[in-house]
């Protein structure tokens, strides 16, 4: 007896199903599996990326470890990269990169812009991707996970500095760069400190 499900109902099921349940999933989609329920509808939260690679996996016990050790407010950036070692692994569904020539691999690529910036924008305008570049000058910015930098013209930019945080497709960087943006700001910023400077 075949079940027929839908795209929607498929992706329900195994979200809200056991352990035993997304194993037997699996089991039944075989090479399939990630074509019918690809890494960016099984991966919303860090607690699905956990569900995808299970609490045994290496990734989720250091993190796991981390969350009670690691308790100051100065300290999210490690919560944070660890967290998101997991993400990672879990979108990429088994693919590692090697760091070897020719390999491509993807990482989030954020715009840093004021709070009155942003208020200013439109809806549109903070949906679209913006890169801004200065011409007939050097303007760069050089970070945890990438880096950017437009020389001469608004032309030319470059992406370096990466970490081990590399995703399989630009797809997957640009899902995981939205969808856990504040993981990723944990990540690569000082927490703003309370007390008067």
């Amino acid at each position: 007896m075949n079940i027929d499900f839908t795209p929607e109902q498929l992706v329900a099921f195994y979200r809200s199903t056991s352990t035993d349940g997304r194993k037997a999933v699996k089991e039944a989609l075989g090479e399939q599996f990630s074509e019918a329920l690809p890494a960016t509808e099984r991966v919303k939260t860090y607690e699905d990326a956990v569900w995808e690679l299970g609490n045994d996996h290496p990734l989720v016990e250091a993190a796991s470890s981390a969350e009670w050790r690691f308790t100051n407010s100065e300290d999210k950036d490690i919560i944070a990269y660890l967290k998101l070692r997991v993400i990672v692994a879990a979108l990429n569904d088994g693919w590692k990169p090697q760091f070897v020539p020719g390999e491509l691999r993807w990482y989030p690529w954020y715009e840093l812009i004021s709070k009155d910036e942003y208020d200013a924008m439109s809806e549109d305008e903070k949906q679209e991707r913006r890169c801004v570049g200065r011409s007939n000058s050097n303007a760069s910015a050089h970070g945890g996970l990438v880096s950017s930098g437009a020389h001469g013209a608004s032309s030319s930019s470059s992406a370096s500095y990466g970490s081990r945080l590399a995703f399989k497709s630009e797809a997957l960087a640009e899902y995981a760069g939205k969808q856990f943006a504040e993981l990723f700001a944990n990540f690569c910023f000082i927490p703003k400190s309370d007390e008067k400077e």
